[in-house]
């Protein structure tokens, strides 16, 4: 099965637009086959916007979407905060698409290919991620533990991850390395925010 982690070149492409709204905000997401979610919009990376939006912190100057895809999470935030969003993703198609759905909402953000924090080079206030649980629990520890790292003073990391996907053991096991808590939960996924 193709992952929307992996980069398959031969992978036919057939675009489509989802149309997306936030409260008075209305916006366009081009998709495409090999990322994550083409469909529609992820009812996880909405659950993670909504609570960030009604919990979060709102005094931030940088913004990280780490494993961004098509740029939902980064671009929603962006347009809402009228803040600049920093994304990066490891797939070529979805940065490709990221970076057409940009133009479209006509927000002000950037997008980079990164294998993780990889090409990362700066440090945020704000990382927030739906990371790719399916990447396994390896991959899923790197977004977040790397993330510490990345983070400015007093910043902090919001994720989203499912119970079913071991939601509380990465939990348990973020808790012995930094300040960690589970803030909202709806249909089976966590909201969890770690900071140094």
């Amino acid at each position: 099965m193709e992952h929307y982690f992996t980069n398959n070149e031969n992978l036919k492409s057939e675009i489509r637009r989802i149309n997306f709204s936030l409260d008075a905000y209305n916006l366009v997401f081009m998709s495409d086959n090999g990322v994550f979610s083409k469909n529609k919009i992820d009812y996880a990376s909405l659950f993670l916007v909504k609570t960030f939006l009604e919990l979060g912190k709102k005094d931030i100057d940088s913004i990280l979407d780490i494993g961004s895809g098509y740029g939902f999470i980064g671009i929603t935030l962006s347009k809402i905060l009228n803040k600049h969003v920093d994304m990066f993703d490891i797939n070529k198609r979805a940065v490709h698409l990221c970076k057409m759905n940009i133009e479209e909402n006509k927000v002000d953000a950037s997008v980079s290919l990164s294998n993780i924090y990889e090409n990362v080079t700066n440090n945020y206030d704000l990382i927030i991620t739906n990371p790719p649980t399916h990447a396994g629990k390896k991959v899923l520890m790197e977004f977040l533990e790397g993330g510490l790292a990345k983070l400015n003073k007093d910043g902090e990391i919001w994720f989203v991850i499912s119970k079913d996907k071991g939601a509380k053991s990465v939990k348990a096991e973020l808790e012995k390395i930094c300040k960690c808590e589970k803030i909202a939960q709806s249909k089976g996924f966590w909201i969890i925010v770690a900071k140094n």
